[in-house]
C-alpha cells in the first residue's frame, strides 16, 4: 500500500512503528466500560483524520480505501481518546460507540467467540 500524502503531525508519525504495508493496528475500546469493540486498521491519514474530526476513521484492507466508522451504518464512533501502546505500535481509540460494532450487527466483535482453554489455565 502507499500511503498519500497525510498531514499527521510529523512528531507523532515519527513515532509510529508500521508494519510492511504502512499499517498500525486499532483497537477500538468503548470509553466508560472498558469494552474491547473491535480491531481495525489505521494508516497515517486515517489517524490524522480520526485525530481531527472526532471520529474513527480506517484504513480498509479489503475495499483499499478509508472508511469512518458508522458512514453507512449509522454504528458511529465518536472519539474521545486516541494513545500509542509503549513501542507505538498500537493504536487504543476510547469512543463512545452508538450501536453495534461488529460487521456482523453485535455489540463487539469479540462477544461470542471463545476458545476453549485447554491447559491449567483452563481449570
Amino acid at each position: 500500500m502507499t500511503s498519500p500524502a497525510s498531514s499527521l503531525d510529523p512528531a507523532i508519525a515519527a513515532r509510529l512503528k508500521r508494519s510492511a504495508d504502512g499499517l498500525v493496528p486499532a483497537i477500538a475500546q468503548q470509553y466508560d466500560t472498558g469494552e474491547v469493540l473491535m480491531l481495525g486498521w489505521m494508516d497515517d491519514e486515517a489517524l490524522h483524520r480520526t485525530l481531527t474530526t472526532g471520529r474513527c476513521t480506517y484504513w480498509s484492507r479489503s475495499r483499499q480505501e478509508y472508511w469512518v466508522k458508522g458512514d453507512t451504518s449509522g454504528h458511529v464512533q465518536h472519539v474521545k481518546s486516541v494513545a500509542l501502546d509503549c513501542d507505538a505500535d498500537t493504536i487504543l481509540v476510547k469512543v463512545d460507540q452508538t450501536g453495534p460494532a461488529c460487521h456482523t450487527g453485535t455489540r463487539t466483535c469479540f462477544d461470542d467467540r471463545l476458545l476453549p482453554l485447554s491447559g491449567p489455565q483452563g481449570q
